[in-house]
């Protein structure tokens, strides 16, 4: 039997997301009908990690501009027409089946960006997992003060990250 893959996110899978979403991070909740928004208006980006008929991990991604957090937690309403980045809104995967999978969505995201003409990714770094995207070619951005008070609600440990071709 393989292991997790990657798949497109569909409606139906909102319950599973949300669960996921509830569980990893308790501390930055979000509504199930924010991340649905998410879903509809950047489906390419959004990804479930399914093993066998479970969901066991999401990744949510749209196009985004460079030096802005989309505020947690709200709706984006539309997305840029301007988009210099695609911003990696949440990567979570249940305890048990992480390994690499995270590296498997960031190279798939990365090959939808590029196709749409978009070279950098942005994330916001939370919980200390600044090492594990450093690993897989992201480096922290200097924020100035707008961008800091954005990173606030993110929770102390919250770094704004880029992945720049040729890093």
């Amino acid at each position: 039997m393989s292991g997790p893959r990657w798949r497109r996110a569909h409606d139906g899978d909102l319950e599973a997301i949300s669960a996921i979403a509830a569980r990893i991070h308790p501390d930055l909740p979000e509504r199930p009908e924010v991340l649905l928004e998410k879903m509809r208006l950047y489906p390419d980006g959004c990804r479930v990690l399914a093993a066998g008929n479970e969901i066991v991990g999401y990744g949510l991604a749209h196009p985004w501009l460079r030096q802005q957090i989309p505020p947690l937690d709200d709706f984006l309403a539309r997305l840029p027409e301007a988009a210099d980045c695609l911003y990696v809104h949440d990567v979570a995967v249940l305890p048990g089946h992480r390994g690499d999978v995270a590296r498997a969505y960031v190279t798939e995201i990365e090959e939808i960006a590029r196709s749409s003409g978009i070279r950098t990714l942005a994330l916001v770094s939370v919980y200390g997992t600044r090492a594990l995207w450093e690993r897989l070619g992201f480096h922290g951005v200097a924020a100035d003060a707008a961008l800091r008070d954005k990173l606030s609600s993110y929770g102390a440990s919250a770094t704004y990250m880029l992945r720049e071709p040729g890093k």
